[in-house]
């Protein structure tokens, strides 16, 4: 499938999609939310791919915000189905991927790029990353699940403080914050997402899928995370995955998981 505003490019076991929008310094608009949601959609179907590295096209920006042009004149209607249809299609269901989705972030990610970090079930930034949720500023707040993500990552206290002071911070605050799970060069941005993503597809697809889902389970009110856990747990039992495991390490060799 061809796409207008992001590249693809798959390799062993691993998915990088670039947003290429550097003339408008990748900014999300409609368009690219709903390329973006195809392509992942795509990527959870398709088993050979076992990682996903999200980042943004050049060295200045992953993503700077929205693209206000294209709503700055909505109604409360208009934009109600916008967050709603972009939190479900794009930002909620990056969250509940079984397939594990990295964010490269290189350069600013503001607004909605850093909303989509947040989504993302690991972030890994580039020494020049800046990143904020300035929604306050411009008589807005975080529509994409900031207000949500943020705090759940960083706790109340320093997302009230970023996101009511419209704060832009830098790569190591953010480190600081929890916000990221590491800081790299930003020549070695993608080498390094890369190779996480290595790591994480040497081991079992269905395990890392029944992880993802207890771990969101947590922050469901809907769901005991701990009987959540213990069904994922014992589903395990059912898989190859488990028998190629358990005998790889009974014969002290590495496992090979389909």
């Amino acid at each position: 499938m061809k796409y207008k505003n992001i590249e693809i490019t798959n390799d062993n076991y691993m998915s990088v999609i670039t947003i290429n929008r550097p003339k408008f310094l990748n900014a999300l608009n409609i368009a690219t939310i709903q390329e973006l949601s195809k392509a992942l959609f795509n990527v959870e179907k398709n088993k050979e791919i076992r990682c996903v590295i999200i980042t943004g096209e050049g060295n200045k920006s992953f993503v700077a915000g929205a693209d206000i042009k294209e709503f700055s004149n909505f109604t409360k209607k208009e934009a109600f189905e916008m967050s709603k249809n972009g939190q479900k299609n794009l930002f909620d269901y990056i969250e509940s991927m079984r397939t594990p989705v990295i964010s490269a972030v290189n350069g600013y990610a503001l607004g909605g790029g850093l909303e989509l970090a947040l989504a993302s079930h690991i972030r890994i930034f580039s020494e020049n990353a800046k990143v904020g949720l300035p929604e306050v500023s411009l008589g807005l707040i975080p529509g994409y699940g900031g207000t949500q993500r943020l705090s759940q990552l960083c706790g109340k206290g320093i997302a009230l403080k970023m996101i009511l002071s419209a704060e832009i911070i830098d790569a190591k605050t953010a480190f600081k914050y929890g916000i990221t799970n590491l800081i790299v060069s930003n020549k070695n941005l993608i080498l390094e997402s890369k190779k996480l993503a290595k790591q994480i597809c040497n081991n079992s697809p269905n395990s890392i899928g029944n992880a993802i889902e207890s771990i969101n389970a947590c922050f469901n009110f809907n769901l005991d995370g701990f009987e959540y856990e213990i069904e994922k747990f014992s589903d395990c039992f059912n898989s190859s995955d488990f028998k190629e495991g358990a005998s790889a390490f009974m014969e002290k060799r590495k496992p090979t998981f389909n």
